[in-house]
């Protein structure tokens, strides 16, 4: 594979951490470069980690995770965007979720990161650098974070609370594109 496609793989598998890293913006419009950047991190490396954990270990768990990977992915990133949904919806400041708490953002970094995981298994049969593949996508991941709650903060501005709302019908709506292609519907 060469170094442009792996590229073009890397912003594919980076389109829903755009997604949740605009509502992690959304969230904390008071976000300062240094907390967004530990952020970005933590999805970038969980994005660059899960091809190499498919590498390793899909080949021989293939078969119990990709029954179960979609709805993983689907409940992880519905009770997420849920709860922000209703806290949007409550009276007083917006609560939704704690974008400096680690345990929120490793979840919706797993959430985010499934797809990568099945990449990884194809990176074994296809004998592409392992190495490389893994640095370019957790390089291009940080970017497209950092970017997508840039994007948020600004947004956040002008609009809101409203913004709350959206930002975990976002969240829903990844989860459901998900399902939805599991199935065999592309959505796009």
């Amino acid at each position: 594979m060469s170094i442009f496609a792996l590229f073009l793989l890397s912003i594919a598998l980076s389109f829903d951490t755009f997604a949740v890293s605009i509502t992690c913006g959304l969230i904390e419009r008071h976000l300062r470069f240094w907390p967004a950047a530990r952020i970005a991190v933590y999805f970038a490396a969980f994005q660059a980690l899960m091809p190499v954990l498919g590498y390793f270990l899909g080949l021989s768990f293939r078969g119990y995770v990709q029954g179960v990977d979609h709805w993983i992915a689907f409940g992880l990133l519905f009770v997420v965007g849920g709860k922000m949904i209703v806290e949007s919806l409550k009276k007083g400041e917006i609560e939704c979720f704690d974008i400096h708490s680690r345990k929120v953002i490793v979840t919706l970094a797993v959430a985010t990161t499934i797809d990568a995981f099945a990449v990884g298994i194809t990176f074994a049969l296809l004998e592409i650098n392992l190495f490389i593949s893994s640095v370019i996508i957790g390089i291009v991941t940080f970017t497209v974070a950092m970017l997508g709650m840039l994007l948020g903060k600004k947004i956040g501005e002008y609009y809101g609370k409203k913004v709350g709302i959206a930002g975990g019908l976002i969240l829903v709506a990844i989860g459901t594109k998900i399902i939805i292609e599991h199935l065999g519907v592309r959505v796009f």
